[in-house]
């Protein structure tokens, strides 16, 4: 069932490569829609017969390179499903927004169909060189699509900067693998034989490099401060589709890799140094929204509340790492948190970039300066952007708030300080979104003019509803009514943090 879920898209991929480049552009995008749909009720299917108590689940294991302990090994429980769904319904979305696009249609749609497949292959891998080799082809197929969808030259040089910065990072990653992989007694790259062996449970320097190498891999990924400057220009010049799953899916790659990997296989590590990581959360979360508040183009904007809410995530996981003085519920509360935030925030800025992308679309540039008053031209548009605005800064009824709330209850305990400090950067987002709207939405009407002609400035689309308010649609049902997601994530919650406290 796995490998059906994540092997068709390639496969209709691969098909579509013998379709001729002049067949209608509804073949290829139409195909990506279809392909979507089946991998959702496949997944749908799965999480029905999840039994979130029972651990990893639907598992498939077949030797690979025995020689080198390297297995295709993958399966699901309620850390990864959640994010198998989240990539199936945020690549679902941008198939349907992806109906406008009228640029070498045959190649985007292939692109984007390998790049669902890695993805989906990386949140279910259970084999640390299967989870790398994932990894990494997520970095390619992303660095072509912002090169030839990109904005101009502007977007080869982000994707340039993006691909050697995050390769980079993946090359630390695998570094750290090895690491594991000699650390082993019988040497093996399976993460299920990693963390029930525990090989590096005495900790000490050896212990700490490897954890050093995999925190940084994947750090650049997620990415934390300082290791976030390849964001702000990919998302920039990206497409908005390209932005939407930048920001959806690949950075929830690095923070799953703390809880797959980083934390299970390296317990005594990773509570040794979890106090550094709170502070590296809370510095994430408090620089992301000060710069951000400080942008005048929207999408730059949006990149850096990614920085902070990625932030949130990453004190979440690190207050479950803290043992002393604290009781397992609040570290479980705060893991749950952690993957419910990694949900909400694909949802949630999913959906603005791909207004960002409507705005761009009708306007020509993210610079909010150059718009006032769409309100009154684009009341629907105005409407959906002020929920998404509204759910991004946390507000009660929407992801956002449950999985916050989550986490700043259960870093409470541990880490009382850094979380009170952390706390702060929800006014700060909430002054920031709230400017954007004022700027863009309120006073006169002003839209950026062709010379010498009107530029004409529509409302949503059909195809851009269907794509945008289904992700703010799910993002509300998850704010009122957690408990189906939830009930997935907290028993593999308590487990993960009972590998911790080993």
């Amino acid at each position: 069932m796995l490998s059906l879920i994540v092997f068709l898209p390639a496969a209709v991929a691969g098909a579509l490569l013998l379709v001729p480049g002049r067949a209608s552009r509804t073949t290829f995008i139409g195909a990506w829609i279809a392909v979507s749909a089946a991998d959702l009720a496949l997944v749908v299917a799965v999480w029905l017969g999840l039994d979130p108590a029972a651990g990893i689940q639907f598992e498939e294991r077949t030797a690979w390179i025995p020689s080198a302990g390297i297995s295709y090994h993958v399966g699901v429980d309620g850390l990864s499903l959640p994010l198998v769904a989240l990539t199936v319904v945020l690549f679902g979305a941008c198939a349907l927004f992806a109906l406008r696009e009228t640029r070498r249609v045959k190649s985007y749609v292939t692109l984007f169909l390998g790049l669902q497949t890695v993805s989906l292959g990386l949140f279910v891998a259970l084999d640390l060189i299967l989870f790398f080799l994932f990894f990494d082809l997520s970095i390619v197929f992303m660095y072509f699509i912002i090169a030839g969808w990109g904005h101009g030259e502007r977007g080869r040089a982000a994707a340039l900067k993006f691909f050697l910065y995050t390769f980079l990072g993946s090359l630390a990653l695998l570094l750290g693998f090895i690491l594991l992989y000699l650390a082993a007694e019988p040497h093996t790259f399976d993460i299920v034989d990693l963390t029930a062996a525990n090989p590096l449970a005495g900790g000490g320097a050896y212990a700490g490099l490897a954890l050093l190498a995999i925190g940084i891999g994947l750090a650049v990924k997620t990415p934390t401060v300082p290791f976030h400057t390849w964001l702000p220009p990919a998302h920039t010049e990206a497409p908005a589709t390209g932005s939407a799953i930048l920001a959806g899916i690949l950075l929830k790659m690095g923070t799953y890799g703390f809880v797959r990997i980083a934390m299970p296989i390296l317990p005594g590590s990773w509570r040794q140094y979890a106090l550094v990581v709170v502070l590296v959360g809370v510095v994430s979360v408090l620089y992301g929204a000060l710069v951000a508040l400080a942008q005048t183009d929207l999408k730059r904007m949006i990149a850096y509340t990614s920085v902070n809410h990625m932030g949130y995530v990453i004190l979440g996981v690190g207050a479950a790492g803290i043992i002393a003085g604290t009781d397992e519920q609040a570290r479980r509360l705060a893991t749950t948190g952690a993957v419910t935030q990694m949900v909400a925030h694909g949802l949630i800025t999913g959906a603005l970039f791909l207004l960002a992308g409507v705005l761009y679309d009708r306007g020509r540039t993210y610079d909010m300066g150059a718009y006032s008053g769409l309100a009154a031209r684009t009341p629907l548009f105005a409407g959906v952007f002020a929920v998404a605005a509204f759910a991004s800064l946390g507000l009660p009824g929407f992801a956002g708030f449950i999985a916050e709330f989550q986490i700043f209850t259960g870093s409470l305990s541990s880490a009382p300080v850094p979380t009170a400090i952390a706390v702060t950067g929800i006014l700060v987002t909430a002054g920031l979104f709230l400017l954007a709207l004022q700027r863009v939405f309120l006073g006169p009407e002003r839209v950026p003019d062709a010379p010498g002609t009107p530029r004409p400035f529509s409302d949503l689309h059909a195809s851009e509803i269907a794509a945008i308010v289904p992700l703010l649609a799910l993002a509300t049902v998850i704010g009122v009514l957690p408990r189906f997601l939830l009930d997935v994530i907290e028993p593999a919650s308590r487990a993960l943090v009972e590998l911790v406290a080993r």
